[in-house]
């Protein structure tokens, strides 16, 4: 199988690269670029590398660098922004700061030809990011691409199959990013389409049968996408030896806890075990507001349940757990910022108990989760199911936790969810939802005046949740919503709809 290497300098988009490639039927894996060697990379046999972008400037000694040596493989190299850059200095040519002629975002790309920007038109847009620029390019390149404000924003040696550029064509605002990248696959690497979700949902569980034979396997089943497509891959792989613990904290969308149950222990037969354990959780969070707090508490009662359970089991081995790409993305990865923390992200704790970790899905996108989902035969109403945090509604819920917040983000939901399938919205955004907010303000409803919580709808439509744009909601029907809402959900007197895109705002509001 033809592999892509994504060589990781710590910009926050750089797994969707990889997923962009993935796209293509190639196989493209991240490896941080101080963690994996110039050896390695010639051992393991890539078609090509890709330099991702990154905050830094090439120049500062605190920015992350690569052995030259890696010019020396003869595999094509494509630098994308801070890679282009790196490229660029890495062959001698010269990088000078922007000043006050940066660009950010959409920006008219001019081509000039060449073999990377083949098929692209004469003008197209590009989405842009840089302050720093190549003013003179290395000995053996040729500028393929002009901006308004950067004298070369695509440059190329044949020769040697060097390539850069200097915006994004990973983003779908770069109108033919995907057209460029197929050029560097298959005309620049040679790669052939061979990789597939179904190749990884069956080598993964013939995988699992060989790595976790005669083991037992502890895993948080959440009922959300991602834990659920692990239960069944894993079932299909070691069977009754996985133990599946959902853990009801009391935050889950209504009536979730039966509909899980039902699913995996009346449908697949997975060894499941049910555990109530809202008291505990609203126990730990009473009087907490602040976000990250939440979340701490959350993960850390999520690993004592396990723990608890584990004891009552007895001899388990493995904790496995659904973590996927975005969750290792906005937790921090390599040289990436922290976002906000995800509690099945950063491993286990020393004196947890289990000797080791599994995490299928951890370098996998959304979509490529819910291709897998329907290969081993999950419902599509559970494949094509909302996203859900696993804190749950705790991160919907803006300040304390009470129950009087829960059973109002609970109903509110519900309302929203059902609406949104009765108007065809649901298949326009890609996650929508309700939060409680801590604001209260006077009402009037039956003549009499109330003061009751703001509720915030939020619907984004994305196709890898890396960015994301507010859903374009009808006005009728956000009216219709917000007059169900405040009509049938005691507490709410006011409704408001969030139109910030990502970013500059996430998805959840905590």
């Amino acid at each position: 199988m033809d592999k892509i290497l994504v060589l990781d300098f710590g910009g926050q988009y750089n797994q969707l690269i990889a997923r962009r490639v993935r796209s293509l039927n190639v196989y493209a894996e991240i490896k941080s670029f101080d963690h994996i060697s110039v050896s390695k990379i010639k051992e393991t046999g890539y078609k090509g590398i890709i330099f991702t972008g990154g905050p830094n400037s090439v120049y500062d000694e605190r920015s992350p660098h690569y052995s030259k040596d890696i010019l020396e493989l003869n595999i094509p190299i494509l630098g994308i922004c801070y890679g282009d850059q790196l490229l660029a200095y890495m062959t001698n040519g010269k990088i000078v700061s922007a000043k006050n002629n940066s660009e950010y975002g959409r920006t008219e790309l001019i081509n000039q030809g060449g073999k990377l920007l083949e098929g692209v038109p004469d003008k197209s847009i590009c989405w842009m990011s840089h302050t720093d620029y190549i003013k003179d390019v290395p000995e053996g390149f040729k500028i393929t691409g002009t901006t308004k404000s950067c004298p070369c924003a695509a440059m190329e040696n044949i020769n040697k199959n060097f390539y850069g550029v200097q915006f994004h064509p990973e983003v779908t605002h770069t109108e033919y990013g995907m057209k460029i990248l197929s050029n560097f696959i298959f005309d620049v690497c040679k790669c052939h389409p061979d990789w597939k979700m179904e190749d990884f949902a069956k080598s993964s569980i013939e995988k699992y049968k060989k790595e976790l034979a005669d083991k037992r396997v502890l895993l948080g089943l959440s009922g959300g996408l991602d834990s659920s497509v692990v239960a069944l891959l894993l079932h299909k792989a070691i069977g009754k030896n996985l133990i599946c613990v959902f853990v009801d904290h009391g935050l889950l969308r209504k009536d979730e806890g039966d509909y899980v149950e039902k699913i995996f222990k009346d449908k697949f037969d997975v060894n499941l075990i049910r555990v109530d354990a809202k008291n505990r959780f609203l126990t730990k969070l009473k009087g907490i507001t602040e976000p990250e707090a939440k979340r701490k508490i959350i993960g850390k009662e999520f690993i004592e349940v396990f723990r608890t359970e584990a004891k009552k089991i007895g001899n388990i081995d493995v904790l496995s757990q659904g973590t996927i790409y975005p969750d290792v993305i906005e937790s921090g990865k390599g040289s990436s910022a922290v976002i906000k923390s995800h509690h099945n992200v950063g491993g286990l704790p020393k004196d947890i108990g289990f000797k080791s970790i599994v995490e299928p899905l951890r370098d996998l996108f959304k979509d490529e989760v819910r291709a897998i989902g329907l290969e081993l035969g999950l419902p599509e109403e559970l494949v094509y199911r909302q996203p859900f945090p696993g804190p749950g509604l705790a991160v919907r819920i803006i300040g304390e936790i009470t129950e009087e917040k829960i059973r109002i983000a609970q109903d509110s939901d519900a309302i929203l969810r059902e609406e949104f399938k009765k108007n065809g919205l649901d298949k326009l955004a890609n996650q929508y939802f309700t939060v409680v907010t801590n604001t209260q303000s006077v009402g009037v409803m039956g003549d009499a005046r109330t003061y009751g919580y703001t509720l915030a709808l939020r619907a984004v439509t994305t196709d890898d949740f890396m960015t994301a744009t507010w859903t374009r909601v009808p006005y009728e029907i956000l009216e219709h919503i917000s007059s169900r809402i405040t009509n049938e959900v005691k507490g709410i007197n006011r409704v408001t709809y969030d139109i910030t895109s990502k970013p500059p705002a996430t998805v959840e509001w905590e």
